[in-house]
């Protein structure tokens, strides 16, 4: 049992069982024994990869997109590029080296990353050095700037807590955290006097789950405040799907599938992100998968162009990670990307057919 599992447990004997909302955020933000506090969670020696690790084209192809998005809606200046959840900075770095030759681009361009983490403040620091661009760092979503405003998200919502609701004869039940003979395990409350109102719980049968993010209502929300006054789009890519159902909830520890109750505070906790409603806070919004928007944006070209100075080994691993972010069977069917802009805004690059 983990340092956290043990606190856990101590805590559910006295005050009673926690959602899964209060479990994720002990997980991932416990001030001791949190995930995000204790582990480097990236790459190889950590729990898992994400796109801009297997890639440089990923963070390029979508730094070009916002770029397009900026002329398109008559180049504002200045402007605020943002990155919520920014992890090692690759995303960004990328980004801001392929926008070099934007004409007024770097000139205008306000860099700001959304990073509570001291020690990833200093990672993404280093990693943005040869940018030429010194960035700013919120601690909130809240707390972005009141100017036009390009942002993008990769894989941040996942890791924001959910709680689910299960559909019994009796009514609709909360799925909590509780304890059975001293270990961790799933249970349900009393039914609920009255359900959430949201588009998944209508339809459902019985024995049906239902996850909600209020965390993630609220973090787009903040995000769409600066663009909807200003201007500005925001692109959210992550796993998941348009009114996902269903228990999505999982761990993940040395890259593999873990129990979500095994190892408290040593495994990474995500869930897949349900679109349909974050869409619905926009007056206009894209959306498509990672693989299709890719495509557009023109990752097969850049592939190519990449691919002439690589040989052997080098080579091969380049033509693993285009198939790995674009391919249905990978990434690019389960990664959706959804674009979130003010009414009468233009389509953004990677949605138009």
């Amino acid at each position: 049992m983990t340092p956290l599992a043990r606190l856990l447990v101590e805590r559910i004997r006295e005050t009673g069982p926690i959602s899964v909302a209060d479990y994720m955020a002990e997980c991932l933000l416990h001030p001791v024994h949190g995930y995000y506090i204790t582990r480097e969670p990236f790459g190889a020696a950590g729990d898992f990869v994400t796109a801009p690790m297997i890639s440089q084209m990923f963070g390029e192809l979508f730094g070009l997109a916002l770029a397009q998005a900026w002329l398109d809606q008559g180049a504002p200046a200045p402007f605020t590029l943002a990155e919520l959840g920014p992890g090692r900075g690759d995303l960004m770095a990328d980004a801001l080296r392929a926008t070099r030759g934007v004409p007024g681009f770097h000139a205008a361009v306000r860099v700001v990353l959304v990073e509570a983490s001291p020690r990833l403040r200093q990672v993404q620091a280093k990693t943005l050095a040869a940018s030429g661009l010194t960035p700013g760092w919120l601690d909130r979503v809240e707390d972005l700037p009141d100017r036009p405003t390009f942002l993008i998200a990769n894989e941040f919502l996942d890791a924001l807590p959910i709680r689910q609701f299960v559909l019994s004869p009796e009514g609709w039940r909360e799925r909590l955290v509780g304890v059975v003979r001293g270990d961790l395990a799933f249970g349900l409350s009393a039914p609920l006097p009255q359900p959430p109102d949201a588009p998944a719980f209508r339809n459902a049968q019985p024995g049906d789950l239902v996850e909600l993010c209020a965390p993630a209502q609220a973090a787009v929300a903040a995000a769409l405040r600066p663009i909807l006054a200003r201007g500005g789009l925001a692109l959210f890519i992550d796993y998941g799907g348009w009114r996902s159902q269903g228990d999505t909830l999982q761990a993940l520890r040395a890259h593999r599938f873990d129990p979500p109750l095994a190892h408290p505070g040593e495994a990474d906790l995500t869930a897949h992100v349900d679109f349909e409603p974050l869409a619905a806070l926009a007056p206009a919004h894209a959306y498509a998968t990672q693989g299709e928007v890719l495509l557009r944006l023109g990752i097969e070209a850049r592939a190519a162009q990449l691919a002439r100075s690589m040989t052997g080994a080098q080579l091969e691993n380049h033509k693993a990670a285009l198939a790995r972010l674009t391919d249905r069977d990978k990434m690019g069917s389960l990664f959706k990307v959804l674009a979130l802009t003010r009414a009468g805004a233009p389509l953004p690059p990677g949605f138009a057919p």
